[in-house]
């Protein structure tokens, strides 16, 4: 009988089921085999020879297949259908020949389904195949060409930049988008344009909104009206004219529906509708493939298998009537060059099951499948019809002219199921207009625009004597019915994951199994902090980009990534010699890594500092030298390296210890003056592990001056000289316990806790406190009490187990595998295995697939696994039994 492979437990699970005890179905856990992360894994004085090895975590996988094999001589290799999964496939084969267990006379086949279905997987079982070289000398010249960049970049980094993490060859090009989008936004100089508009009503009563779109016979531009004064003659235009309808044009229109989902449209819509991160969103959409609920979840393609399409178009007719089935299928064409070696879109494999009857608990799945259903049977449905209504307005001098637009549906098609999101709000012009017929006068309404302008500013403005009132963001007639508003340019907006993937796919960066694992990364190197879904580059962020940009420019180029892209999607399809590809880069990269290896720290400082000099100094308003010290006022301004990243300080140092982050004067964490307290400067500084308060500034006498962090929810931009002197008095004495000695409460490295040592102790008893305002509410009665739990119970023995915030289900070696709250935030734990839980993932939101990803990293770390009781999965006991019984 046959020895199946595939990657995960959950899809062994579910492909056993359709097999049935014919076959032995097994897991290999990902990949078997890897780079050893030493000098000479890719050895470029032998033709790029590649030395691999069997992970620690991957032995016993390899060892069940090959045990599994000694009884079964033929083995089936049914990884992914992708460019990773041909690679698993590969390792297999070479550690399994390795070690003797595939024989001369072992069968050896690779077969492909794109979907787990029972039908997808006895097709695949007919049509057995080799392993495809050329896909995986693609995945071999990406892996080397990932090894040569990060095992020889980095250290450069390491050396000239003190605190940089990594590079590498996308995710490098991938920080420097979000950096130059900050520097964008840092550049951006906003400009005023104001907007018109009229309320107006029909003759039968009915009031509708109209635009201003030509003052002064003219056509109005979108900055035309470029200050207050000028918005004021606009209104006023327009208020001292009698207007009548000129045109009413009304043409019919229509919007199709988009395109199924590939890999990176899902991670977009993903983002928009939910929040999801792209790593969490691929998460789910794995577990919802393993599962059999949809197709392959990385693709470029966006074609749809035919019995896929008639099924859709069946499930449209059956739900919503034959009027939402066009009269032939929809057809998408794949618009990538090697689409992924042209994979099907994303869509459900059964085309009535609904979100209601999945059978998945988990709301991550149920809420992406919703979203994949819905699209995929919308984009087989009728078009939407629209009737777009543009009404004319103007007066008879012809010196002011406005406009009203709106739309009607006629026929709702696939947007009875589905819309798009978008990444940016745009005006929509959405609304219905009343009855407006041409010739017929519009007179102003009897309501009002008043809320609108009351809208636009805190303030309700005076009355000038025109009787008009302006509040300086707004401008309203004296009828009330005619209102200006003020408006200003917006810088581009940061970047949302959404919109990266979006970008790296316009300029053919990454492939659909890069995208959220370069995301992942930037963030992990702490490169980029994720703040209310967009992204911002931190410090060391900037710092990197600047230093490859000025040293390794090519290499993090958008034209020469993408085309190296391109050349490795040439070696997939067999056109292109992977060595040959590696030969050329190397040749160069290895002459870009000599050549900067000589330059000292300081000219590399130089050459950031000259870079980074517009956003470092920007021109001070008062037009002094934006290089001078502004503590000490002699020293000049240098950009300066630590292990956090780079900071902007005094030449004059140690003399002046002035120091800003990069961001510029005025940036978060800037040190700012708080105020005096005797003859002592209090200020408020960033440090490398946040904002504290200090008193004075270091001297020859007291190098370390009091100083204090501020306490967790306590934010730097509401802190005074009060609250400064509050954190810099503690530790703060409760009073004297009735057994002796002073009970103090602090803030320490784990956070609050009162201390005690009584007489008779050689050390103190510490108690921890769970709410940072007890340092100082805590009495007496309550901090006696604490201590004395503490002191009969000091290592938390005899307490119930904690409870975990949720239960995942049991690890495939056996234990359960939950989520606890712990003193440094939630974390996942198995046996003894306790991994942090990243910040964009909530505990609620947890998988069981995410937390055994998490724990087999932590575990490789700290190279401690436990070895525990090795558990087959009650499929393979199944199998197993069935196999003796035959």
């Amino acid at each position: 009988m046959p020895v199946v492979v595939v990657e995960s437990p959950a899809k062994a699970k579910t492909i056993n089921k359709y097999l049935g005890s014919d076959y032995t179905v097994l897991a290999s856990y990902g990949h078997v085999r890897d780079l050893p992360p030493k000098d000479g894994s890719v050895d470029t004085d032998n033709d790029f020879d590649m030395k691999w090895e069997v992970g620690n975590d991957s032995r016993k996988h390899v060892k069940a297949i090959a045990d599994a094999l000694k009884e079964d001589n033929a083995l089936i290799l049914a990884t992914d259908p992708d460019r990773e999964g041909e690679a698993i496939s590969w390792h297999l084969q070479e550690a399994l020949t390795k070690r003797r267990s595939i024989k001369k006379d072992t069968a050896v086949s690779r077969v492909t389904f794109n979907a787990i279905t029972k039908d997808a997987v006895a097709e695949a079982m007919k049509n057995p195949r080799e392993v495809d070289m050329p896909l995986v000398e693609a995945y071999l010249a990406r892996r080397a060409l990932d090894y040569l960049v990060g095992f020889n970049l980095s250290p450069v980094l390491w050396r000239k930049l003190p605190g940089a993490r990594s590079a590498g060859r996308v995710q490098s090009v991938c920080l420097r988008l979000i950096v130059e989008r900050e520097m964008e936004i840092e550049a951006f100089n906003p400009q005023e344009y104001w907007s018109v508009r009229a309320l107006l009503t029909t003759p039968r009563g009915q009031d509708f909104e109209a635009r201003l779109t030509i003052l002064g016979g003219d056509k109005l531009d979108k900055f035309d009206i470029g200050t207050q004064a000028a918005a004021e003659l606009a209104v006023q235009a327009i208020a001292s004219r009698d207007l009548h309808i000129q045109s009413v044009e009304a043409k019919p229109a229509a919007r199709n529906p988009s395109a199924p989902f590939m890999t990176s449209t899902l991670q977009q819509e993903a983002s928009r509708k939910f929040g999801m991160g792209a790593r969490q969103t691929m998460s789910a959409a794995q577990r919802l493939y393993e599962a059999g609920y949809i197709t392959y979840m990385r693709t470029d393609g966006i074609d749809m298998a035919p019995e896929a399409v008639q099924a859709a178009r069946d499930e449209i007719e059956s739900r919503y009537g034959k009027d939402y089935v066009p009269s032939s299928p929809r057809i998408y064409k794949n618009k990538a060059k090697n689409a992924q070696e042209a994979h099907e879109c994303i869509r459900p494999t059964d085309m009535s099951r609904d979100a209601g009857k999945l059978k998945v608990t988990d709301d991550d799945q149920r809420k992406l499948y919703d979203l994949i259903w819905k699209r995929t049977l919308a984009c087989q449905m009728a078009g939407a019809r629209l009737e777009r209504t543009t009404v004319d307005i103007g007066s008879a001098d012809r010196q002011v002219g406005l406009r009203a637009t709106g739309q009607v549906m006629l026929f709702d098609g696939f947007m009875r199921v589905y819309e798009e999101g978008r990444d940016d709000v745009v005006d929509d012009d959405d609304k219905r207009l009343p009855q407006i017929m041409q010739g017929e006068p519009a007179k102003f309404a009897t309501a009002s625009l008043t809320e609108a302008f009351v809208k636009a500013s805190e303030t309700k403005g005076e009355a000038d004597a025109s009787g008009m009132r302006s509040n300086g963001a707004a401008v309203l007639s004296a009828n009330e019915s005619v209102l200006a508003l003020q408006h200003h340019t917006l810088p581009p907006p940061r970047y949302t994951e959404a919109t990266l993937v979006k970008k790296m796919e316009e300029l053919g960066i990454g492939r659909p199994s890069t995208y959220a694992s370069v995301i992942t990364t930037i963030q992990d190197r702490e490169y980029v902090r994720k703040d209310k879904n967009r992204l911002h580059p931190e410090d060391k962020g900037r710092i990197v980009t600047i230093f490859l940009l000025n040293f390794f420019r090519q290499y993090v180029g958008y034209e020469f990534t993408a085309k190296l892209e391109e050349q490795l999607d040439d070696v997939s399809a067999g056109d292109r010699d992977y060595k040959d590809l590696l030969g050329g880069f190397w040749r160069d990269f290895s002459a870009a890594i000599s050549e900067t290896s000589e330059l000292r720290i300081a000219e590399v400082l130089d050459v950031l500092d000259d870079a980074l000099a517009p956003q470092l100094y920007p021109p001070r308003e008062d037009g002094s030298d934006p290089r001078i010290c502004p503590k000490c006022g002699t020293g000049k301004l240098h950009l300066k390296t630590s292990r956090t990243g780079g900071f902007v300080g005094c030449g004059n140092y140690p003399e002046c210890t002035y120091t800003r982050p990069i961001a510029g004067e005025g940036a978060d964490g800037d040190e700012r003056l708080l105020g005096m307290d005797g003859e002592d400067e209090i200020h408020l500084k960033a440090g490398r592990f946040g904002p504290y308060v200090q008193r004075g500034e270091p001297t020859p006498e007291n190098k370390k001056p009091p100083r204090a962090s501020l306490p967790r929810g306590w934010s730097k931009d509401d802190m005074d000289l009060e609250k400064a002197l509050v954190l810099l008095s503690l530790p703060r004495q409760i009073g004297e316990h009735p057994d002796g000695g002073m009970i103090s409460s602090n803030f320490g490295r784990f956070g609050p806790y009162i201390m005690h040592k009584a007489p008779e102790e050689e050390k103190p008893v510490y108690a921890n406190l769970k709410d940072p305002n007890d340092v100082f509410e805590i009495g007496m009665n309550r901090a006696v009490e604490l201590l004395a739990e503490k002191r009969a119970n000091p290592r938390g023995r005899g307490r119930a187990a904690a409870k975990p915030l949720k239960e995942l289900g049991d690890h495939p070696d056996g234990g359960a595998v939950n989520v606890f709250d712990g003193r440094y935030g939630p974390y996942v734990k198995w046996e003894k295995v306790n991994a942090t839980l990243p910040k964009d993932i909530e505990p609620a939101n947890v998988t069981l697939e995410q937390a055994l990803q998490l724990i087999s990293e932590k575990a490789a770390k700290k190279g401690t696994k436990k070895k525990a009781p090795a558990k087959k999965t009650t499929a393979n006991k199944a199998t197993k039994k069935a196999a003796t019984k035959s």
